[in-house]
């Protein structure tokens, strides 16, 4: 009897289709549902806070651009991974990320750890043309980021629909927002975003704007 069954299944391919579907489905949420029930994911870790409105800014202007195409933001627990670029990455460092940047494509270097490690200037002109300060870079450059200011209304709804999704903002936060990004180009947006990767007790309280 158990034979028939086995060669009813496995003579219509339909059936064996939606059989394997039930399977992966129920194997991947037994993996997936206690995980984000578990604390060292769903809870930020030490020092993490939501992006300041100049930092959230640069975050925007990181991904329209497409910097992660090239670069990822997730440091591998391997020996060789954190010699060059600094501690492992954890998930609760990454709560307020959405989407967040993990990925192993790197064709530049990983991001994860990168702010501080350089000059807001060398940001500047690594950023208007790579070559000026690391001549063999395919990188291409980003001048036009110079000449685009940030949209302070807009970086406050995005506050407030963040806010929807859990993200602790005040309203006192979101009222200043607009004020946080005034004057503010693109381009210095994206370098303050930089300078906080990795920070973690800088990454979003410090509100200021780069120098």
């Amino acid at each position: 009897m158990a034979n028939f069954g086995h060669e009813k299944v496995e003579k219509h391919v339909g059936l064996m289709a939606i059989l394997i579907v039930i399977v992966i489905s129920f194997g991947g949420l037994v993996q997936i549902v206690p995980m984000m029930y578990q604390a060292s994911v769903v809870e930020p870790a030490a020092g993490i806070e939501p992006y300041s409105a100049l930092a959230l800014a640069g975050r925007d202007v990181y991904i329209s651009e497409g910097c992660y195409n090239c670069h990822s933001q997730m440091i591998r627990p391997f020996r060789w991974e954190t010699e060059r670029y600094g501690d492992y990455s954890v998930a609760g460092e990454f709560v307020y990320d959405r989407p967040f940047q993990w990925g192993s494509k790197r064709t530049g270097p990983d991001l994860a750890r990168v702010g501080g490690r350089y000059s807001d200037l060398w940001h500047e002109i690594h950023l208007i043309n790579p070559r000026d300060v690391v001549p063999e870079s395919n990188m291409p450059g980003y001048p036009w980021l110079a000449e685009r200011i940030v949209d302070g209304e807009q970086i406050a709804a995005r506050m407030r629909v963040l806010r929807k999704l859990g993200h602790p903002y005040t309203e006192q936060q979101i009222d200043a927002a607009n004020e946080a990004v005034s004057g503010q180009n693109e381009l210095q947006a994206l370098i303050f975003y930089l300078q906080g990767m990795g920070i973690k007790s800088t990454t979003s309280t410090n509100t200021g704007a780069p120098q």
